[in-house]
């Protein structure tokens, strides 16, 4: 396959069920024809979906591509983010989607990162460069 002129990622969430499970791994399949650089996984408000998050991008490695977990850093301390860049690493994950993210609701602190680039930039100071971190942008609340 060639490598498409403008890079193209395609982003999941977990799936809930073992049928979604399964799913989601035909759709993976289907999609090679698009060529994605990755696919990314969602990381739910807070984290909410962390495990999911992790063996969703298992199942998508397993199957021979490149799978980014998201890391959403609002709410989370350098040593919650520490010990997650550490599972992935153990996991063989070097990629991830850093975004700020979104608090739960009811939810009143925003922990230690206040944006998106102060996670990028613990990222690159306690890892080091070999890491693809990709960044994205939602410049509107939702």
């Amino acid at each position: 396959m060639t490598t498409p002129k403008t890079p193209v990622s395609i982003e999941f969430f977990p799936p809930n069920t073992p049928v979604g499970t399964e799913k989601l791994k035909t759709v993976v399949q289907e999609l090679r024809a698009v060529n994605p650089q990755y696919f990314s996984v969602t990381y739910g408000a807070g984290g909410s979906t962390r495990e999911k998050t992790l063996s969703t991008v298992a199942d998508i490695a397993a199957q021979g591509f490149d799978a980014a977990p998201h890391l959403s850093c609002v709410g989370s301390t350098r040593e919650n983010i520490a010990e997650i860049l550490a599972t992935y690493r153990a996991q063989d994950i070097r990629r991830v989607v850093a975004l700020r993210g979104d608090l739960p609701s009811g939810t009143a602190t925003a922990g230690e990162f206040r944006y998106a680039a102060e996670l990028v930039r613990f990222i690159r100071e306690t890892q080091g460069e070999d890491w693809d971190i990709e960044v994205a942008a939602y410049p509107e609340y939702h």
